[in-house]
């Protein structure tokens, strides 16, 4: 090629060259014979810096008929799908509202936190009273009275029925007692309505331990805080540490929690905001203080000389 380098040089549609130069060529020819090694070097570096333009515009090209725009629906179209098509949207909208549905109804249901409940944070949020031991009830017959009966709840968990036999009622509730005695009797009598009322149970309270002046269990008649349950206790003990007071709370038949109270800020500062509120079965404790647990490794003698203010 005698050391004669070409360039070609292609531009599309450019406003600065008018209507003649959109339709044309340009091409620009750049000659390099027995020039100086600089120039060549230039002429080189031209020459590369065209092929870069013209292989980044091919990519651009390239790409751009790779990228083929979904269509889109119109949002105007009132055309109701056929086929699989409207087979397979209708039994999406039937799950949707049927999961609604479901959502809804577990929402809604009374006495329970969103449905179920989770059994690790306590489960129900309003329980229903659930029979224990000793406890008795009263089942009435409306339409047959020699059967009506009183009925208690058995060391072991059973009650016993007359003409019926016996089945476990511990932990049953009111409703779920009467269900299962209308199913026990249904074998005698012919669709029996029975109505099952509380007589005797177990009354609400709360234990109350540690440095008190008086523990033990008491019956929870009202509202009653955690300083109040102390105050019925007989108060703190001289080895009381009112800093730390616990409060142990079941939330299910496997699960406790604790909270610590500072009932001597508490008081000191005179807000009461900050006092838990007790609920059945809430258990208090009020921990010794660290100064009495040493004391009685201390000889009184060595206590003396500190304690007694006569001896200065």
């Amino acid at each position: 090629m005698d050391n004669t380098f070409q360039v070609l040089l292609f531009s599309a549609h450019s406003d600065r060259f008018g209507q003649a130069a959109q339709t044309s060529e340009l091409k620009f020819a750049v000659l390099s014979n027995g020039e100086s090694p600089e120039m060549k070097v230039r002429t080189q570096y031209v020459v590369l810096g065209a092929a870069c333009v013209l292989s980044l515009q091919l990519a651009v090209v390239a790409v751009a008929q790779e990228v083929v725009p979904s269509p889109v629906p119109a949002p105007w179209s009132s055309a109701l799908p056929t086929g699989k098509f409207a087979g397979a949207e209708s039994s999406q909208r039937q799950d949707r509202s049927s999961t609604g549905n479901s959502a809804r109804e577990e929402i809604t249901q009374p006495g329970k936190a969103v449905g179920t409940g989770d059994p690790a944070l306590g489960g129900e949020r309003h329980p229903l009273y659930r029979l224990s031991k000793s406890d008795e009830v009263n089942v009435s017959f409306t339409f047959s009275p020699d059967f009506n009966q009183s009925l208690t709840v058995q060391p072991d968990g059973y009650v016993a029925l007359k003409d019926a036999g016996t089945f476990f009622a511990e932990g049953l509730t009111i409703s779920e007692l009467q269900q299962a005695i209308a199913s026990r009797y249904r074998g005698v009598l012919h669709e029996p309505e029975i109505t099952v009322t509380l007589k005797s149970f177990d009354k609400p309270y709360f234990l109350a331990s540690g440095e008190v002046a008086r523990p033990g269990k008491y019956e929870l008649r009202g509202d009653l805080t955690v300083n109040e349950a102390v105050a019925i206790a007989g108060g703190f003990t001289q080895q009381a540490r009112h800093s730390q007071v616990v409060l142990f709370r079941r939330i299910s038949t496997e699960t406790a929690e604790s909270h610590v109270i500072d009932l001597k800020r508490m008081l000191a500062f005179r807000d009461m905001r900050e006092d838990w509120h007790l609920r059945p079965g809430d258990f208090v404790f009020v921990p010794q203080s660290r100064i009495s647990k040493i004391r009685k490794y201390i000889p009184a003698s060595s206590m003396s000389w500190y304690m007694n203010p006569l001896q200065f």
